[in-house]
């Protein structure tokens, strides 16, 4: 197991960058917990794969270091890391039978008889490849092939880190569920430090403690799924985390009220002086989940046009237009029916205030 400390890590696959456009990964200084589960979360170009290379050894940073436990191994090979790494797509060795490939990294490393055929029977019933152990890797599904792959990754109980790279990707995803389970199970168990990339929220959020938010080649946010989903710190985690994503409205302030196309709603007093006190462009953020819409006109209400409603079983999703923007939100079971006409209410603590794209956010 292992810290892992990113001191002041930077990527171009330039040889002579000359801007900040031109790096894949911009300035990362962050240290990891030994034992923490780490999701890395962003949409496809952002620099995830580009940091887990670099984690690894795949890569050498432009500039920085990476250290575990504190001893610089940024110029040291995979092999000499001690981590484990889950590809993509599978990595074994098809002519071997599932038993010898997810032994394969013990005997690799000189461990005796017993002890590897009782690891791999351990790891083969966690995920449920006992029965499949004296079977050809060749013969068996895209699925069984994955969960072989993940199997090699968890074998080995010393290493510093084990790196997921989008593993789940070839799994049917009625198995994705099971398999995450799996993986957070052996977390807690094991308590080895793991790294796990994805451009999946849904993957995110159920594996990992913290969640590694990119975009851009830059880590915007680390922080719980609840910290991800109610203090956003940069308006891209807003829209990207979140079924439908946070509304956003341009505002100015007027007092209390964030005044939108001339329609002004409520702020709370700690709120209101946020967006007083920066100089930026001003946007309020609220999630579809606390977005209130009414078929009448209530306290502190706004009104609005339906433009859509989408039935998703046990609950709907109504998008309105509010003076020229289109917002979101999600009605529970049973609620009223809507016309054309809408009211909307904000509550006053679900109401975000950004600034530049920022969260604003009293300083503790």
């Amino acid at each position: 197991m292992a810290k892992i400390t990113l001191d002041k890590i930077a990527h171009s696959y330039l040889a002579k960058p000359k801007n900040e456009s031109d790096y894949a990964l911009r300035l990362i200084d962050n240290i990891w917990d030994d034992g923490g589960a780490y999701a890395l979360l962003g949409p496809s170009g952002c620099g995830k794969t580009t940091l887990l290379n670099i984690i690894s050894g795949l890569l050498t940073p432009s500039q920085g270091r990476v250290l575990f436990d504190g001893k610089d191994v940024t110029d040291l090979p995979p092999e000499k890391r001690n981590i484990a790494q889950v590809f993509q797509f599978p990595v074994l060795y098809d002519t071997m039978t599932v038993f010898e490939n997810l032994a394969f990294p013990l005997k690799n490393r000189g461990f005796n008889r017993e002890d590897t055929k009782k690891r791999v029977l351990e790891v083969a019933d966690i995920l449920d490849l006992t029965n499949s152990l004296n079977k050809k890797a060749a013969r068996l599904s895209a699925d069984a092939k994955q969960k072989i792959s993940l199997g090699r990754g968890l074998v080995r109980k010393d290493v510093a880190a084990i790196l997921f790279d989008e593993p789940l990707t070839v799994i049917d995803p009625h198995l994705k569920w099971q398999l995450r389970g799996k993986l957070k199970e052996v977390h807690e168990q094991s308590k080895l430090t793991f790294i796990y990339v994805t451009h999946d929220q849904v993957e995110a959020l159920t594996f990992a403690d913290k969640v590694i938010v990119m975009y851009e080649g830059a880590i915007v946010q680390i922080g719980t799924p609840q910290e991800l989903f109610e203090y956003p710190s940069h308006k891209f985690v807003g829209y990207f985390i979140g079924s439908p994503g946070m509304n956003f409205l341009s505002c100015k302030l007027e007092g209390n009220k964030a005044m939108v196309n001339g329609i002004g709603i409520e702020l709370d007093d700690s709120t209101a002086a946020l967006g007083r006190a920066s100089d930026g462009t001003l946007e309020l953020g609220i999630r579809p989940l606390y977005l209130e819409v009414h078929p009448q006109k209530v306290k502190n209400s706004v009104p609005a046009k339906v433009k859509a409603i989408e039935d998703q079983g046990n609950y709907k999703i109504i998008t309105v237009d509010l003076s020229g923007n289109i917002l979101r939100a999600r009605l529970p079971e049973g609620a009223e029916a809507l016309s054309e006409d809408a009211w909307l209410r904000f509550p006053k603590n679900w109401i975000r205030l950004f600034a530049d794209d920022k969260l604003l956010i009293r300083e503790q």
